[in-house]
């Protein structure tokens, strides 16, 4: 396959990674590839890297089949791999068993813990030392808001994670790519996304904020660029102080309930 990346998608990249010092000599970086849209990008897009950078790291990936159906065709994806000199390995994980027995909880968190723990525990396994993910600027912008309106913390994932008890290092080359960017992109490496075999996929809480962003966009043509400055450190503004406990404000309450005599 040949392998080329336009100037835009090549420059976007390049600022993820050197802003966020991504990729190093030495990097054994496996891919977490779906076979959607966006990893499928982000795997054509580093296999385009090795060959233009001057760091030297080697690439492999990894798909999960979640068994959420008896067809999903990893065959694929291993045959788009191999033309771009990439290892394939493919790790069936019964999630969806496991969701069904879990009743009640959210069936999201629990995919994606799996999958997290899985991937994890190869690149270990298989002397990796960074996995990179295929998430975009929106799944940013999603999760910033998303965190904010469902658990009412002002956070979102970032470019770049060290995590302690595994020793391995996130990475998210694609965090300055738009999801109509890589939707568009999908010209360039010639391969056809595979659907999503989620049962969810389309009525998860991520989409309904995807929706609620659109929604509102409509009236406010810069809420989502707001969105995503806000999630810079600098944009922090005046926020209120830590809600203090009973025995921090004890001493402030007698003084006004009680007077002196």
């Amino acid at each position: 396959m040949k392998t080329i990346l336009p100037q835009m998608h090549f420059s976007r990249l390049m600022r993820a990674i050197v802003e966020f010092n991504l990729i190093n000599d030495g990097d054994h970086i496996l891919i977490g590839l779906s076979g959607g849209k966006d990893s499928v990008f982000l795997t054509y897009a580093l296999s385009v890297m090795r060959l233009r950078l001057k760091k030297e790291f080697t690439l492999g990936a990894i798909t999960i089949d979640p068994m959420f159906t008896k067809d999903f065709p990893t065959n694929l994806i291993t045959d788009f791999c191999k033309e771009l000199d990439i290892p394939h390995y493919v790790h069936r994980i019964d999630i969806n068993g496991t969701i069904e027995k879990q009743q009640g909880k959210n069936p999201c968190f629990t995919c994606a813990f799996f999958r997290r723990g899985a991937i994890n525990r190869f690149a270990k396994q298989h002397g990796y030392n960074k996995i990179a993910y295929a998430h975009h600027n929106d799944d940013a912008v999603e999760t910033f808001l998303m965190n904010l309106l469902y658990s009412g913390q002002i956070k979102t994932f970032m470019p770049k994670t060290y995590l302690d008890r595994s020793k391995l290092t996130v990475i998210r080359p694609l965090i300055y790519f738009r999801e109509n960017d890589l939707r568009q992109a999908a010209s360039i490496h010639g391969f056809t996304p595979i659907t999503s075999p989620c049962p969810l996929d389309g009525h998860t809480t991520r989409q309904t904020v995807k929706n609620l962003i659109a929604m509102l966009s409509k009236k406010n043509p810069l809420l989502y660029e707001h969105l995503a400055a806000s999630m810079r450190q600098s944009a922090l503004g005046e926020l209120w102080p830590p809600t203090k406990t009973r025995d921090e404000m004890k001493d402030i309450y007698m003084k006004y309930m009680y007077r002196k005599k």
